[in-house]
């Protein structure tokens, strides 16, 4: 089935028919909220909330590898994961979509593999979202005239706090093109389980080497002013998806594991 990660502001879950929720329980813990099963035009998929129903879990404390497993288990093959990030370029504007295709790291202190005990995965991230469903998003996106860009460099800072002007003029330096909280470790621990995942990174703001601080107030109002965008483009990819068709991400196991 079709896996949604929904991030701030992200979730409604009314196109969704025949809905019933499933708490699970995983190796690693609890996941974040229960999930939400049911069905759109034939399609099977499985909603999760990544900070809670009531967003009270803080992206640094979200248990990843509890959320990745239990999706699994579940039968999920692709994940499709909307987030709130900001801009660190002019031109890239609040309520465009970004489909990332590559991050930078800067998060600590999370637990970023399924294999910490007696194997080790050394897993290939050199191209981190599926890139046949990111050619996907983009064909949707073109046929619903949204605003956004085809590629784009996300770099994951760990929160919860927002960054520093120093830090948000480095990060602009270094030629990222949105920040956000969430991608790492969540797309890593998504290609260990060969699902296949992508972002739909919808922008909210500039960080602050533009605007004036950011406040999470501001961001979710934007989100929730982009809630229809975020839906219709859900709506118009999901049909398209097919899961029998093979994906290197099915395969990302191979040769991986010392």
């Amino acid at each position: 089935m079709i896996g949604i990660i929904g991030g701030s502001g992200v979730y409604d879950i009314s196109l969704l028919e025949n809905i019933n929720e499933v708490e699970m329980k995983t190796p690693f813990g609890e996941p974040s909220s229960a999930i939400t099963m049911g069905e759109f035009q034939g399609k099977k998929v499985a909603f999760l909330s990544r900070h809670g129903k009531e967003h009270s879990i803080a992206p640094h404390k979200v248990n990843y590898r509890a959320n990745i497993w239990a999706l699994k288990e579940l039968g999920v093959k692709l994940i499709l994961a909307p987030c709130a990030v900001g801009s660190m370029k002019e031109q890239i504007k609040a309520g465009d979509f970004v489909f990332v295709d590559q991050f930078i790291d800067r998060t600590h202190g999370r637990k970023i593999t399924f294999y910490d005990n007696e194997k080790v995965c050394h897993i290939s991230v050199a191209e981190p979202c599926c890139e046949r469903t990111r050619k996907l998003l983009i064909e949707t996106a073109q046929e619903l005239n949204l605003n956004y860009h085809k590629t784009g460099t996300y770099i994951c800072v760990n929160g919860p706090r927002f960054s520093t002007k120093a830090e948000s003029n480095l990060f602009q330096k270094w030629g990222t093109d949105v920040i956000g909280m969430t991608m790492v470790p969540e797309s890593v621990l998504a290609r260990e389980a060969e699902i296949c995942y992508v972002s739909i990174a919808m922008v909210t703001d500039y960080d602050c080497w533009k605007d004036k601080s950011v406040s999470m107030k501001d961001i979710i109002e934007t989100v929730k002013a982009n809630s229809e965008k975020s839906k219709k483009m859900l709506m118009n990819i999901i049909p398209k998806i097919n899961l029998d068709e093979d994906c290197s991400c099915y395969h990302a196991l191979d040769n991986a594991i010392a």
